[in-house]
């Protein structure tokens, strides 16, 4: 890895920033000096020759004014003639000094074609006048007119060579304008270039030295991510990349330790569930033999001997034949308790209608003892273990029996679907649950009431929501009811069942 990928991308920006800056400055003041060659071009043509070529024509009538003018009088010896004449006068200074200020004095002509014309006035039209006047027209000689011709034809000369200047003058200001304007143009096109080639050349370099290095790393990430832990994380260009690259690398290793202590854990919590396992199955055979010996024999003394001794003797029996079935019970549902997700059996398609009527038939003499009234719903088919779930049912259905009010127990069982999930609602009219109790009464062994008033283990919602969520859903007490108690849980939807459903629907 070189020097300069090492640098800091904070770097390599500024640098790109700079030349980027220097480039912009430069076109900018190549921009500039062509347009102010164009604009000086366009006015040097424009404002200075076109309006020069228009007076030297003004010069060149002014000149032909004073000339006829002068013809008529010496014809006529009429004052009225010498109205153009002396117009013409005025106005060809006017000219001669308007073109000097436009473009000069070319070549001296303007001098020279001021200078002819005092001579011509000066030598032929001022002594004419004067001899016209006092002679009278008749004076005016061939000779004369000769004279003045040849004095005339040299301004008319000088004025059409002065046109002819102002003509070359007016081609080379068009040939500066049209060579300005190439230079404007070509300097556009070489911008355009220029644009072109920077933008990909900083499109590469970028690339190189930014999103190559990027989705090198971002390769060896996914890499990482994908459970290639022992994958090294190296990556080359500017030094931020390098050390986000360090830091994720530092991060892997920190993972590779932590799955590490982890699979010690794991190993740890197998044995540890292994000797659970053992400690089960002593519970369940070693443990339970004697607890049957001592609640069969107490079951006998009580048969043989109940009403033969006092009564204390009856009741410490009694005492001890009821611990020895709650034991027995609790010993049971702690098995079954551990037994969730742990004994795994092959999930299949389950019918809730047929299950729950199952259950429902299973508390039969229950109900009708207590003239109690189911309401169920027509249930979806859901995927899991039907013992399992059975289970839950039963004891939400047991609860709401063994848990009545004054009047005779009213359960309800329905369902609603939420996206990918189903809602199951148990609800009944019995004495109800604190919304302070909500969490509390699904942690094992944790009772409400005391078991002289309600029995029973405190294991069995603690084991609904072990079952629900080994199923993938959750339970909870529904807080925000008048009376009674309502039970919901949740069962992800069959995605199978219900498009074969929606199919047969259409």
């Amino acid at each position: 890895m070189t020097l300069p990928e090492r640098l800091p991308a904070s770097r390599l920006l500024a640098a790109i920033v700079v030349v980027l800056l220097a480039m912009t400055a430069v076109v900018i003041a190549s921009t500039v000096i062509a347009l102010d060659g164009l604009g000086n071009a366009r006015s040097r043509s424009v404002d200075e020759v076109e309006p020069a070529g228009r007076v030297a024509r003004d010069l060149s009538r002014a000149l032909l004014d004073e000339e006829t003018g002068l013809r008529g009088f010496v014809l006529t010896g009429d004052d009225a003639f010498l109205t153009p004449y002396v117009d013409g006068r005025k106005t060809e200074v006017e000219s001669a000094e308007r073109v000097r200020d436009l473009v000069g004095d070319v070549d001296g002509r303007v001098g020279r074609i001021e200078e002819l014309a005092r001579q011509w006035r000066g030598q032929y039209a001022e002594p004419t006048i004067a001899g016209v006047r006092l002679s009278g027209p008749g004076t005016y000689t061939t000779q004369d007119a000769d004279r003045g011709k040849a004095i005339f034809d040299q301004v008319r000369a000088e004025v059409s060579a002065l046109q002819t200047d102002i003509a070359q003058l007016g081609r080379t200001a068009r040939d500066d304008l049209d060579h300005a304007a190439q230079v404007v143009l070509w300097l556009v096109i070489g911008m355009g270039v220029l644009l072109v080639a920077v933008i990909g050349g900083l499109s590469l370099l970028l690339h190189r030295l930014l999103i190559t290095p990027l989705a090198d790393l971002a390769h060896h990430t996914r890499l990482v991510a994908s459970g290639d832990f022992e994958h090294e994380i190296d990556a080359g260009g500017p030094r931020e990349t390098v050390m986000l690259a360090e830091d994720v690398d530092a991060m892997r290793r920190r993972i590779v330790q932590e799955l590490a202590t982890l699979d010690a854990a794991k190993t740890e919590l197998q044995r540890s569930n292994s000797e659970l396992e053992q400690f089960a199955y002593v519970a369940s055979h070693d443990l339970q033999e004697p607890l049957r010996k001592v609640a069969s024999f107490c079951q006998l003394l009580q048969r043989r001997y109940g009403g033969q001794l006092d009564d204390r003797a009856d009741q410490y029996i009694e005492f001890a034949v009821d611990g020895a079935k709650r034991m027995q019970g609790l010993i049971n549902d702690l098995l079954a308790f551990s037994r969730v997700g742990r004994l795994t059996r092959e999930q299949t398609v389950i019918d809730l209608n047929d299950l729950v009527r199952q259950v429902v038939d299973s508390y039969s003499e229950r109900i009708e003892e207590t003239g109690a009234r189911l309401e169920v719903a027509d249930l979806p088919p859901v995927r899991g273990e039907a013992s399992l779930l059975s289970a839950v049912f039963q004891n939400l259905i047991s609860n709401a029996l063994k848990f009545k009010g004054d009047d005779a127990p009213v359960i309800a069982v329905d369902v609603e679907r939420h996206g990918d999930m189903w809602k199951f609602t148990v609800r009944d009219n019995g004495i109800g649950i604190e919304p302070e109790y909500a969490d509390r009464i699904f942690v094992i062994f944790q009772r409400l009431h005391p078991k002289d008033a309600y029995p029973g283990t405190g294991i069995g919602l603690a084991m609904c929501r072990k079952i629900v969520e080994y199923h993938g859903g959750t339970i909870w007490l529904k807080t925000d009811v008048d009376s009674g108690t309502s039970f919901e849980f949740t069962l992800p939807v069959v995605p199978e069942l219900v498009a074969q459903a929606e199919e047969a629907h259409v």
